[in-house]
């Protein structure tokens, strides 16, 4: 008759390995002679390695779902916006005047074309320092924004914003839902 597997998990290691020499008494081994093999019997050659390919798993996963982001430098561009997901004043620091636009690039709508006049009212909805035009230039010389030469369309580009910008941009949703629902008026001309 063959022998079904029966799996065997471990919250920890150390907690496993104390709990067998207790078994065992005195005829025990040492600490880490009994880690090490436990590592052995599930495939490890020591818990040395057994430890690094559990570090490796943990970073390969967690580069896999969320590449790390500099939280300092989120938090500054945060710093620069409202309670309601405003942005507050233009930023001094060219890194997170950056961020700031990539946070109001979010706010654009993909693949559409827009005049000027639209693009400066969604903007100017989005800020409370009153100066599109500066916002809609810097977004058009960092390529976050085409236009034509005659300045009739714009465009938003589309691309794969940074991990610090996901992070700006994901932390700023939550507090644009939480703005009073207010009619915004922007012609379509």
């Amino acid at each position: 008759m063959p022998k079904t597997p029966l799996p065997l998990r471990a919250g920890d290691l150390t907690t496993f390995v104390r709990a067998l020499s207790k078994q065992l008494g005195d005829a025990s081994p040492s600490h880490l002679s009994l880690m090490n093999m436990a590592a052995r019997a599930a495939g490890y050659q020591n818990v040395q390695h057994m430890r690094s390919a559990h570090a490796a798993a943990q970073r390969l996963s967690r580069a896999a779902d969320d590449p790390p982001h500099d939280a300092r430098a989120v938090e500054r561009a945060l710093h620069q916006f409202d309670a309601t997901g405003r942005l507050d004043r233009w930023p001094s620091k060219r890194s997170v005047q950056t961020l700031a636009l990539w946070a109001l690039w979010a706010t654009l709508p993909a693949d559409r074309s827009m005049p000027e006049r639209e693009v400066n009212e969604r903007l100017a909805h989005e800020h409370l320092f009153n100066d599109p035009a500066t916002l809609r230039r810097t977004m058009v010389s960092c390529a976050l924004l085409s236009r034509r030469r005659d300045g009739t369309d714009y465009r938003r580009i589309e691309q794969e914003p940074s991990a610090e910008a996901k992070a700006l941009i994901t932390a700023l949703a939550a507090r644009r839902r939480a703005r009073p629902q207010e009619a915004v008026e922007v012609s379509h001309v």
